[in-house]
């Protein structure tokens, strides 16, 4: 991974694969954040090639090469990487020696499976995350009652639950009583339970199966397979399939 330096201290953390620039932004707010031992607040600090940086009394060392994968997750795994009362780690199913420079790009809540991306590569993440992306994300969803089509007709135009702005849906295909397809383009947290609580359904089974262009296929649950260099391009390019 070729740097120029100086770099900005989020930016050098992202690479460095404490997550994506925003949520290094966050350390460094928090005061977690050291430069030649020194906590550093301000988010315009610029780095050079020999300053030690440290985070929590770890060290930041921006990785050699980047990582990409794809993961599909368990029903009872959690995306973040540390958390005193989980013990299942996505994460920990990528078993690469590199796996502790690992996050994960967006999330999936502990009773969702499915498709999850992990990167050491901050900078991307923030692409893939930010709300311009317009990036689309497609699940499987199971109810535990028969699904009205007018109730997804409604969420298609917007509905409003515990915000000012409304949570949307993209579009949704049915695929049985009920199974649906439904696809999103934003990231609130817990959207989409929150959509079908609103309706009463109560959700069973989510799955994502698709981001942007990278599709979950047959990649069996608990494993995980390298992103290739054109998905991530096409990802980046804005494509949807």
């Amino acid at each position: 991974m070729r740097i120029e330096y100086p770099i900005r201290l989020q930016s050098y953390l992202a690479k460095s694969g404490f997550g994506s620039r925003r949520s290094c932004e966050t350390l460094i707010s928090e005061g977690r954040v050291s430069v030649n031992t020194r906590i550093v607040i301000e988010m315009g600090t610029k780095v050079d090639a020999d300053d030690v940086v440290m985070v929590d009394d770890i060290l930041a060392e921006p990785a050699d090469r980047t990582f990409y994968y794809a993961l599909n997750k368990p029903k009872g795994y959690v995306c973040t990487n540390y958390d005193p009362n989980e013990k299942l780690y996505a994460r920990d199913l990528i078993t690469i020696p590199e796996n502790n420079l690992l996050f994960h790009v967006g999330r999936l809540d502990k009773e969702s499976s499915g498709l999850i991306l992990y990167t050491n590569d901050g900078d991307v993440a923030q692409k893939i995350m930010h709300p311009s992306s317009q990036i689309e994300k497609e699940y499987a969803i199971m109810t535990n009652e028969p699904i009205n089509r007018a109730d997804l007709d409604e969420a298609l135009r917007g509905i409003y639950i515990d915000s000012q702005k409304p949570y949307t849906i993209k579009h949704f295909k049915l695929q049985s009583k009920r199974w649906v397809l439904v696809t999103l383009t934003e990231g609130k947290n817990r959207e989409l339970r929150k959509i079908f609580s609103y309706f009463g359904y109560t959700i069973q089974r989510l799955v994502r199966i698709r981001i942007g262009p990278i599709q979950l296929e047959d990649l069996a649950e608990g494993r995980y397979r390298p992103v290739t260099k054109a998905e991530i391009t096409a990802l980046l390019e804005g494509k949807n399939v």
